[in-house]
This record gives structure tokens, C-alpha cells and sequence, in this order.
């Protein structure tokens, strides 16, 4: 798996779209923002767990 983002750019980045009110639904992220996707999976064990990440 290529990862490009490390974990702190992913919740950057995850905090950042949940700013400008995108979705976060996983689906959408899969195919809008596939590199996000794959980075946050390979440092978190699910997309919900990224988002509580974000979140705190």
C-alpha cells in the first residue's frame, strides 16, 4: 500500500474537510479523496476511528 500522508496530515486533513462541511461518509472519501482513504487505513483500524481521532 503507498502511503503518502503521515497520521498527523491525515486528521489535518480529515479536521479540514469536516471545516468546509464536506462528508465524511466513507464512500464519498473513497472516491473523492482516495490517497486520504488509504492513508488513514493503514494508521487507523477503521475510517470511523480516523474521524473520532479528528475529533478530539
Amino acid at each position: 500500500m503507498d502511503v503518502t500522508m503521515s497520521s498527523e496530515q491525515v486528521i489535518m486533513e480529515i479536521q479540514q474537510l469536516s471545516a468546509e462541511g464536506e462528508s465524511l461518509n466513507k464512500k464519498k472519501i473513497k472516491k473523492t479523496h482516495p490517497e486520504l482513504m488509504r492513508s488513514a487505513l493503514h494508521y487507523f483500524p477503521n475510517w470511523d476511528n480516523a474521524i473520532e481521532r479528528s475529533s478530539m
